[in-house]
């Protein structure tokens, strides 16, 4: 016997009465079937609702052959009177998202003359595939009209049509159905076959804002958030764009500009640094010409720039050339060279050492080593003869 779907018939039903017609074990715990639930299972890219049944848990619900069966943590014998609740504001929040999404695909789908080829609700947001090329500026006008539906507090029809009505009725679905059909009708929006719970008018929404447009295997993927999740989205992002602001100085709608102009001014000065990194690094380096084994302490120094000042120290020195950096909690980066030298045997040493990583080629290394810069520095003495320390 096909279980009764409450869910249907009144989509805010979050309380209900039933009896147990079966209790199974099966893996994960007890596969209850009721002879009716308000529990909508696992579809049509909704994830199931959640809640408990005589206050037993329930973690998953799925549909076969028109049976729901709940997955609940304890048995509830055949024929037990009980009570159901699920939790309401997910089910608010499921509702919305696939509401929304009908919505937006369905005038997407009549705008492009497009297919809605995937769709799925996650904890991230709601995606969307079609089988076009969509661009971002293209959805603009899409968000606008989908809020205003919204706005307009529209009522939405959830209906099983007769077999010559469903004959007659152009609808959107992605596969040829049979048998009984539910539609579910968004009044300038959309006219689509499914099966999932949805708003009684379009003002329960709230509100819909598209998130991203990405190419995704021939067309594109679209992320959005409907309701209280897109109204968190916005409280979020707004909050993020205030403390942008007051960081830069800027209005609030002018962050953008703000911060490329900030951008160029940084790369200017990027420019001008590498320069004068330059200079200081062969200045640094042509001090200890012709000096020998030469080991140079410096602070703070990225791997890019210990890698070059050890490259010129190597064209100066005439025999080791090495630099530490202590980097704080980064620990002290090294880079060794030497012209035809062989430091694989000095870099394994100090890494097991030192707790370090790193290597390279047999006359040039670098890495990160962990601990006391003074212990490290004698190590070295130890390995490497008349050494010169600065």
């Amino acid at each position: 016997m096909n279980t009764r779907k409450l869910y249907y018939e009144d989509p805010h039903l979050t309380e209900f009465d039933a009896e147990v017609l079966s209790c199974e074990s099966v893996s994960g715990g007890f596969a209850l079937v009721l002879d009716q639930t308000a529990f909508y299972p696992e579809g049509g890219g909704q994830p199931t609702d959640l809640g408990v049944i005589n206050d037993i848990p329930i973690s998953f619900v799925r549909e076969k052959d028109g049976v729901i069966i709940h997955l609940a943590e304890q048995p509830l014998p055949a024929g037990t009177k009980v009570h159901g609740r699920i939790d309401a504001g997910r089910r608010r929040d499921l509702t919305s998202q696939h509401s929304g999404e009908h919505i937006v695909s369905g005038l997407i789908c009549r705008r492009f003359s497009c297919d809605n080829v995937g769709f799925h609700i996650s904890d991230d947001g709601v995606t969307i595939d079609f089988n076009a090329q969509i661009g971002w500026e293209d959805l603009l006008p899409i968000e606008e009209e989908a809020n205003r539906l919204i706005r307009e507090d529209l009522p939405v029809r959830c209906y099983f049509p007769g077999a010559e009505e469903l004959a007659a009725t152009d609808y959107r679905s992605k596969k040829a159905l049979s048998g009984e059909v539910r539609l579910v009708e968004f009044p300038q929006a959309d006219l689509c076959a499914c099966c999932g719970t949805h708003v009684v008018r379009t003002g329960e929404i709230g509100l819909i804002k598209l998130l991203s447009c990405e190419p995704h295997r021939g067309g594109v993927r679209i992320r959005m958030l409907c309701g209280a999740r897109a109204l968190h989205y916005v409280r979020t992002v707004c909050e993020e764009n205030r403390k942008v602001s007051a960081l830069l100085s800027a209005k609030e709608d002018a962050t953008g500009a703000a911060a490329a102009r900030v951008l160029k001014e940084l790369a200017q000065r990027k420019v001008r640094m590498a320069a004068m990194e330059t200079a200081w690094t062969e200045g640094r380096a042509q001090a200890f010409a012709g000096r020998g084994n030469v080991l140079l302490r410096e602070e703070n120094m990225d791997p890019d720039s210990t890698r070059r000042l050890t490259s010129e120290l190597m064209k100066t020195c005439g025999g080791f050339a090495g630099v530490l950096s202590d980097c704080g909690e980064d620990g002290i980066r090294y880079a060794f060279g030497m012209e035809g030298g062989d430091l694989k045997a000095l870099t394994v040493s100090l890494n097991a050492a030192f707790s370090g990583r790193g290597g390279g080629k047999p006359d040039f290394v670098q890495g990160t080593l962990h601990g006391s810069l003074h212990e490290i520095t004698q190590q070295l003495r130890g390995s490497i003869p008349q050494l010169i320390v600065e």
